[in-house]
């Protein structure tokens, strides 16, 4: 990520801050020392700054992609039967 700056810093030179976020990466401005808000240009926003993740994909895009395709699975059942439990007096 890119430069951190605290609250009144970045509001003192938002056009920079700006600039940074549009040339360098997300800038993070602190509040109070601690994180706040981040700064992204609208392509970086764009391609996945919405909600922090990539764009949701189905369940079975993500499998198709994972780097275990094709591997073979082994999964064993437990035996166990459970136990007993009774009910009443």
């Amino acid at each position: 990520m890119g430069a951190r700056w605290q609250l009144q810093v970045a509001k003192n030179r938002f056009s920079e801050v700006v600039e940074r976020a549009i040339n360098d990466g997300p800038q993070t401005v602190t509040k109070h020392g601690k994180d706040a808000v981040v700064i992204v240009s609208v392509e970086q926003f764009q391609r996945g700054y919405k909600t922090g993740k990539k764009e949701r994909q189905s369940l079975a895009e993500f499998l198709l992609q994972s780097p275990l395709r094709g591997a073979r699975l082994r999964i064993r059942r437990s035996r166990d039967t459970g136990r007993l439990v009774k009910f009443g007096k």
